[in-house]
């Protein structure tokens, strides 16, 4: 076996040659599992017959407002992971899974009446239409002029033109038969209830009435198991859930489950490129809350993860999009690090900054012993407290795989255990230990348990799991006794913890003597 192969060892004249090759260096450094968001959502009704349903890599929320429609659910989403100022995710892949309304579905429509005290306003002044929590979109302001001179005719139009100037709105207006102005969502579903209309009329409402009157809700929830299906060998980390509860069943079912047993869906041992699915909530009372995250069907689950904005105006699944900012990029460059005390970076809070039982630490603390996610009020955005999945068996403390944080952990451990695998066993000559050897592609039960001694002490150094000797201890490696072209490799690990709790006490006494 020669060591240099520039030269073939057949030549015999003199000369000197040097090669370049792509290096590929067993036991080297590992990368972290690069994170990836897939949105689900639907277009505009409007859009719906310039699309089809295939997925759609965006790094600008403009690409996803020309092709789906701006003020869309998919828009809407997409403007939060990618806004137009500030890059929030750096190089994380962000993919629309779209999906397209069920037939027969509907949209929401919300209804506004205009009077006047008088017979016209009684001054000059700027009123602002608030749509789900917003006064305006990326810039663009919903506020409209009221003029001494008007009738409610008048101002009824302004705030029509107001609504439907402003290009990412996700609704249109328009003045109906009855005099009342009708806000209709742009797309169908049973997902466009959650959103609220007011008038701002700051300090002076110059005599102008606003009567918020009947609302429709929208119906309809689209199938969402064929975009699932499309994720294929894409590992998308974290799954954007705009539709709730109406698709925990599907999502559940396709992601699967790490029973040591019978590990299934998107866990099963083969495939192994699990999700967590986000999904909005605004809630503001434990009982409602816990209604969803501990129902039995979730108990056992990994999957759904409630991400909650208690009393929020605006769209349930923007508080999905929100957590999935404050967590990615983290997750992305350090894994061994939480969301905790991370603020969402775009989501209206509540108008008098009541968020309920919430602003309980105890409600929290039960919250999340139930299942669910939690946040505070502070400085005026939501703030994470915990970011959990709804796995909390009876009987199991604690849970396993209740946060979101370790599961990421897990995934990082596997994905660079696979990459060792592929790249340093995967495919070479089994041989025996402390054989003497001449050719390469080879690998020994020896050489196997020293890539797994490394790869341990390697996450240990990157923190994610602690107690290295202990996991070294446990490394198992052996050509199976009935299969001789299989290499069997078993270890254990601790996770390493983030420090969510600190508890002191202090004694404190007076001085007796100097």
């Amino acid at each position: 076996m020669s060591i240099s192969t520039a030269i073939s060892v057949d030549r015999v004249s003199r000369v000197v040659g040097y090669k370049i090759k792509k290096g590929v260096f067993g036991g080297g450094e590992t990368p972290n599992l690069p994170m990836r968001i897939a949105v689900l959502g639907q277009g505009n009704s409007a859009n719906e017959a310039t699309y089809d349903e295939t997925p759609f890599e965006f790094t600008d929320a403009r690409a996803v407002g020309k092709k789906y429609g701006y003020g869309s659910m998919l828009h809407l989403i997409a403007r939060i992971l990618r806004p137009p100022s500030g890059n929030l995710l750096g190089g994380i892949v962000t993919e629309v899974y779209p999906q397209k309304a069920p037939t027969m579905s509907s949209p929401s429509i919300k209804m506004l009446d205009v009077t006047l005290g008088g017979a016209n306003p009684t001054a000059n002044t700027t009123h602002k239409v608030v749509i789900g929590g917003r006064d305006s979109v990326d810039g663009e302001s919903y506020a409209f002029s009221v003029l001494a001179t008007d009738d409610a005719d008048g101002i009824k139009q302004r705030i029509v033109d107001s609504v439907n100037g402003v290009l990412g709105s996700p609704v249109t207006a328009a003045i109906e038969s009855g005099g009342e102005i009708s806000f209709t969502t742009k797309w169908n579903g049973l997902n466009t209830v959650d959103f609220d209309i007011r008038i701002d009329v700051g300090s002076n409402d110059a005599g102008v009435i606003y009567a918020v009157g009947t609302a429709t809700d929208g119906t309809g929830t689209p199938e969402i198991l064929d975009s699932l299906i499309a994720f294929g060998e894409k590992w998308n980390t974290i799954v954007i859930n705009p539709y709730g509860e109406e698709v925990f069943d599907v999502l559940e079912q396709f992601n699967g489950v790490p029973d040591p047993d019978v590990p299934t869906g998107r866990y099963d041992p083969i495939v192994f490129k699990p999700f967590v699915a986000l999904f909005g909530n605004k809630d503001n009372k434990a009982v409602d809350v816990t209604t969803i995250t501990d129902a039995k069907a979730r108990q056992d689950q990994v999957t759904n993860v409630l991400c909650p904005a208690p009393n929020t105006e605006a769209f349930v699944f923007e508080a999905a999009a929100n957590m999935a900012v404050t967590t990615a990029l983290i997750t992305h460059n350090t894994p061994h690090l939480g969301n905790g005390g991370r603020s969402y970076p775009d989501m209206p809070i509540p108008l008098n900054s009541n968020i309920g039982e919430f602003a309980s630490y105890s409600v929290r603390d039960q919250l999340a012993k139930k299942g669910s996610s939690t946040v505070t009020l502070e400085n005026g955005k939501y703030t994470v407290q915990d970011f959990i999945t709804t796995y909390h068996p009876d009987g199991e403390y604690p849970p396993k795989f209740r946060k979101v944080r370790d599961l990421a952990i897990d995934w990082n451990i596997s994905f660079g255990w696979m990459i060792i695998m592929k790249r340093d066993i995967l495919d070479k000559a089994l041989v025996a230990d402390d054989v003497p050897l001449r050719v390469d592609n080879v690998v020994s039960p020896k050489d196997a348990k020293q890539l797994a001694y490394s790869y341990i002490l390697q996450k240990a150094a990157q923190a994610l799991i602690i107690d290295p000797d202990f996991s070294q201890e446990s490394v198992e490696v052996g050509v199976n006794a009935s299969v001789p072209n299989r290499l069997d490799v078993k270890f254990r690990y601790k996770r390493s913890s983030t420090a969510d709790i600190v508890s002191t006490d202090v004694e404190v006494d007076f001085a007796f003597s100097l």
